[in-house]
């Protein structure tokens, strides 16, 4: 799994979530890759990141995150950035930044993270960037990138989604989501966003408990996986109602994305 991971020093989280097997072949390695934002790329990381041909990014952040922290990119990069005007999360905080509020321990930020997962698929912001997702990987060429503050709650949901309409099996699923609790330069990442929690909030956060608001859980994924069966029935049904996602865009996917 972390053959997957690619490093660099101002962009955490990044790697390709392609390569799984999948119900008519395997997904193409080296066009689905997803990551946190640009704000602190290096010129190095720009350059590296340039070198994978990426042509779409689809941003799930909101507009206060898009504002506060303004991705770099390449002085060569001439892709498409797509977005969705409005905050995704429900506020102009990120997942893992409103869950911080009114918690100090491990298990008050887990219990806090799993809640928002309940109705994280139904937000109209993130539904309608999710809809542009889904559109740019079925009808564009080329590698895209998929990204949100952290590279873990919404995108993790994106990818997730992706997946299991490819076929993913669901260990693979699972394994992908928890994948950022490994990748890359953990203790920097954790170290940047504890930070800024504690400045938010104050310090009684403790270390277990940003460790929490910064990382993956099976449950969180679960959480809003049965969210979604008990509104719609599966994946697929709430991919279609909601998102537009029919059988002719599953097909144009397939067609796009499995080798």
């Amino acid at each position: 799994m972390k053959d997957r991971v690619r490093i660099f020093e101002g962009i955490h989280n990044f790697r390709d979530y392609g390569g799984y097997a999948a119900r008519d072949g395997r997904l193409k390695e080296g066009v689905l890759w997803r990551s946190g934002q640009h704000g602190g790329a290096t010129p190095a990381d720009l350059a590296g990141v340039a070198e994978l041909g990426i042509t779409t990014v689809i941003d799930l952040r909101g507009d206060s995150e898009r504002q506060t922290m303004p991705c770099l990119r390449h002085d060569e990069f001439d892709g498409l950035v797509l977005f969705a005007p409005g905050e995704t999360a429900g506020s102009e905080l990120a997942p893992h930044e409103e869950a911080g509020q009114g918690i100090t321990t491990a298990a008050e930020a887990k219990a806090a993270m799993t809640k928002l997962y309940v109705n994280m698929p139904f937000r109209d912001v993130l539904i309608r960037s999710l809809t542009l997702y889904f559109e740019a990987l079925a009808t564009r060429d080329g590698a895209s990138l998929l990204h949100c503050l952290a590279g873990k709650d919404r995108t993790g949901l994106a990818a997730g989604l992706l997946h299991r309409l490819l076929g993913v099996h669901e260990d693979d699923v699972m394994a992908d989501y928890l994948l950022t609790n490994e990748a890359g330069n953990q203790q920097r990442r954790i170290a940047a966003a504890g930070e800024s929690i504690r400045e938010r909030y104050g310090a009684q956060i403790t270390d277990e408990a940003i460790v929490m608001l910064m990382g993956v859980d099976a449950d969180y994924l679960h959480t809003a996986t049965r969210s979604i069966a008990e509104r719609y029935g599966s994946t697929e049904r709430y991919a279609e109602e909601v998102l537009g996602v029919d059988a002719a865009r599953r097909a144009a996917l397939r067609e796009r994305l499995v080798a």
